[in-house]
């Protein structure tokens, strides 16, 4: 089967799980260190609007920068040859690698960490976009991990609805869903749902 490429000026919903669907995440740490190399890696090449991490799994949805919209400070420097502009695909791969190398380490593990290839969905409507930000967000409710999207900690979902500093792109998300009470009421009505 043939892996569809990621396209720059396209959202996708990009997923993985461990390897034969075990965890990837082992405690709170993991989690948050996850979180920073995303940031290091993915804010040069794309917008982020929703993301998720499950102890087995994670999802997250990126509008992939154009060439024009990447800025010149996030190209990649190497001694005696011209910057070069961060590839979208390619900083995916370095942040799974630096993840599972890091967790392979830390817990004395050896092989692969998660699948092979990280799942991508290109996103085609702004109906779609609201669905998989609404996905995202209820998927600890799906998997039965909390009653409520708001208790879990490691999504996008309580970040886009506060103040709180952060990379996600949280006007932009809430101008999906016309302001921040259809951002809820949204959310509310379909918690628990599985809209796929």
């Amino acid at each position: 089967m043939q892996i569809e490429p990621i396209e720059p000026g396209n959202f996708y919903h990009i997923y993985n799980r461990g390897n034969n669907g075990s965890n990837i995440f082992f405690e709170e740490e993991n989690y948050a260190y996850f979180l920073r190399l995303y940031e290091k890696y993915i804010h040069p090449v794309a917008d982020t609007f929703a993301w998720c991490l499950m102890r087995n799994h994670f999802h997250v949805l990126l509008y992939l920068k154009t060439d024009s919209e990447i800025r010149k400070e996030d190209y990649l420097f190497f001694p005696g040859k011209e910057p070069k502009k961060p590839d979208a695909s390619r900083q995916l791969g370095h942040l799974f690698n630096a993840y599972a190398q890091a967790i392979n380490k830390k817990y004395g593990r050896t092989g692969s960490l998660m699948e092979k290839s990280f799942e991508r969905k290109r996103i085609t409507s702004e109906d779609y976009l609201k669905q998989i930000i609404f996905y995202i967000h209820n998927n600890p409710v799906h998997h039965k991990v909390v009653q409520r999207m708001r208790e879990y900690p490691w999504s996008s979902y309580n970040i886009i609805i506060s103040d709180n500093p952060t990379f996600v792109k949280r006007k932009e998300v809430i101008e999906i869903f016309g302001d921040i009470d259809n951002f809820k009421a949204y959310h509310e009505r379909n918690e628990g749902r599985d809209l796929f």
